[in-house]
């Protein structure tokens, strides 16, 4: 199985990044291509999860192995293949949704594309307490923090502007490392982001 790639990155699509590994060009579904935007022309390192299938083969590629983790978690699901666990990757912050996992929301997690309640119920029933104790971030994760709730706000206030979720997650994660804690002052600070 291929575990990681090193290589050139040659082009960002919308839902995949091509990249040169001496000379042989990997296709890669990534939850989020243009957070590799910096990284064009030049050598990325991704780590990478090989889904093979009798009908066909993919890569999908993660940025931490934190990342990848919650997908093979998630593709473990019944009901989750792995075009839904990209998509659920591409929209949540990793602590995030083991936080809310770990608090039973369905609200929070039936907000992403084909998850139902049903789905919803089967994560909590198949993933609560079997994430965080395997992630970088667990200490975090297992908590609701004032963090969550205030990126949560922000989201569905610049959703509601007609900002599409694939530009807010680079914006939403700087906050987070920012630490603004006062969803007015985070909303303003993500307009700013967003216009740069």
């Amino acid at each position: 199985m291929i575990a990681f790639l090193r290589g050139t990155l040659v082009s960002i699509e919308e839902e995949s990044i091509l990249l040169d590994v001496q000379g042989v060009g990997y296709e890669v579904l990534c939850p989020n291509p243009f957070v590799y935007q910096s990284s064009l022309h030049k050598t990325l390192f991704i780590h990478t999860y090989h889904h093979v299938r009798e009908d066909m083969q993919q890569l999908y590629g993660f940025k931490d192995e934190d990342e990848k983790f919650l997908f093979t978690k998630l593709i473990s699901v019944s009901g989750i293949g792995p075009k839904s666990a990209i998509g659920i990757l591409g929209n949540a912050q990793v602590n995030e949704f083991i936080a809310a996992v770990e608090r039973e929301d369905e609200k929070y997690l039936t907000q992403f594309p084909g998850v139902g309640k049903k789905t919803a119920r089967q994560i909590i029933l198949d993933l609560k307490g079997k994430l965080a104790d395997h992630l970088s971030l667990a200490p975090e994760a297992t908590t609701v923090t004032q963090v969550d709730s205030t990126m949560q706000e922000v989201k569905e206030a610049l959703l509601a502007l007609g900002y599409r979720e694939r530009e807010l997650s680079d914006v939403l994660r700087q906050l987070q490392k920012e630490d603004i804690k006062e969803t007015d002052e985070a909303i303003k600070r993500a307009l700013v982001l967003l216009a740069t």
